[in-house]
C-alpha cells in the first residue's frame, strides 16, 4: 500500500522545522526545485497559508482536484493530505507555523480559531481591498523573517493575527467549518498530541491518554493508524526518542542522565529503547553527531 509522506517542510523529514515557530519561503524557491510539482504530502502538527500572488495551480486535497488562480489564499490544518501542480510563472509565499501557536497568536480573537481547523482555499478580486488587505500582511511577515531587526517575531504575530483575522472575515464568519467526522478525527490528534508533548515524561499508558480525550484506546489507536500511519504508542514513544535527541545533541549530560531527566527508571532499558527508536545506541547517536558539527 502506498504511504502518503508526512513532512516538516516539503520534502524534509525531520520532527523539529527548527528554533522558531513560523518559518516563511517563496513558493518559486521550493517549487522549482520539483518541476512545479509537490506530491501529495502532510504536515503533522504545523498549520500553512499559501498565498498564490501570481500565476495558477491544480490543487489536491483529500483526493480533491480544483484550480486555483491568483489572487487566492490557502489554509491547511495539520494531517491534511494535500499537493499542488503550479505554472512556472507562480508568484507567492507559503508560511509554515506550529499550530499550537495559533491559539496564542490570536488570544484576543479566540473565537475564531476552529475556523482554522478546516482547510479553505479563497479566491480574491484582483486588486481589490480585501486582496491587498491579505498582500500587504503576508509581505510584511516575509519581511520581518528575512531581517533580523528588534522585535521582529512580536511583528511577526501582529501581522500573523491580522492576515488570520482578514482571512476569516473573508471566509465568512457566520460560515464556520462544519464538526464533520474527519474535523473531530484531527481534532482529537491535534489534542493527542498537545497531551503527549506536555506529559510524555510520566510514561502514561495509551489508556490515559484516550481517557482524557474521552475516547477509548482501540478508538484512538484507529485514529492514529488512520491519519498518522503509527499506532498511539509508537506517538508517545516517538515524543521520548525526539527529547532524548534533542539533550544528546544539545547537552552534555550522559546517557545515564539523559534516561534520568526522561524518567527511565533502569538507564540500560533507555539504551534499549533508544536504539530500537533510532538505530544507535545513546552514545553512538551523539559520536554521529559530534562528527556531522565537528568535522
Amino acid at each position: 500500500m502506498d504511504t502518503i509522506p508526512t513532512y516538516a517542510l516539503y520534502g524534509e523529514y525531520k520532527d523539529d522545522p527548527g528554533t522558531e515557530w513560523i518559518h516563511g519561503e517563496t513558493i518559486q524557491s521550493r517549487s522549482r526545485l520539483h518541476d512545479y510539482v509537490i506530491e501529495p504530502h502532510r504536515h503533522e502538527r504545523l498549520f500553512q497559508i499559501l498565498h498564490l500572488a501570481g500565476g495558477e495551480a491544480d490543487f489536491v486535497q483529500d483526493g480533491q482536484r480544483s484550480r486555483l488562480v491568483a489572487p487566492c489564499i490557502v489554509t491547511l490544518p495539520p494531517m491534511t493530505v494535500h499537493g499542488y501542480t503550479f505554472t512556472p510563472d507562480v508568484e507567492g509565499t507559503v508560511l509554515t507555523l506550529f499550530e499550537h501557536r495559533l491559539g496564542a497568536v490570536l488570544a484576543a480573537a479566540a473565537e475564531i480559531v476552529p475556523t482554522f481547523r478546516a482547510v479553505h482555499a479563497v479566491a480574491m478580486e484582483r486588486g481589490s481591498p480585501d486582496a491587498r488587505t491579505v498582500s500587504d500582511h503576508v509581505a510584511a511577515i516575509a519581511a520581518e523573517l528575512s531581517g533580523r531587526r528588534p522585535g521582529r517575531l512580536g511583528a511577526v504575530e501582529a501581522h500573523l493575527a491580522l492576515l488570520l483575522i482578514a482571512l476569516h472575515r473573508l471566509q465568512g464568519a457566520a460560515k464556520e467549518a462544519a464538526p464533520n467526522a474527519r474535523n473531530r478525527a484531527l481534532d482529537h490528534l491535534m489534542r493527542f498530541r498537545r497531551l503527549v508533548d506536555e506529559e510524555f515524561r510520566s510514561h502514561k499508558p495509551v489508556e490515559a491518554y484516550a481517557r482524557r480525550l474521552g475516547l477509548t484506546a482501540s478508538h484512538l489507536n484507529r485514529l492514529c493508524r488512520e491519519h498518522l500511519g503509527e499506532t498511539a504508542l509508537d506517538v508517545i514513544h516517538g515524543r521520548l526518542a525526539l527529547e532524548a535527541r534533542r539533550y544528546l545533541t544539545f547537552t552534555s549530560l550522559s546517557a545515564k542522565e539523559v534516561a534520568l531527566a526522561l524518567a527511565f527508571e533502569d538507564p540500560a532499558y533507555f539504551t534499549r529503547f533508544f536504539k530500537r527508536r533510532t538505530g544507535l545506541t545513546p552514545t553512538g547517536f551523539r559520536a554521529l553527531r559530534n562528527g556531522e558539527t565537528n568535522p
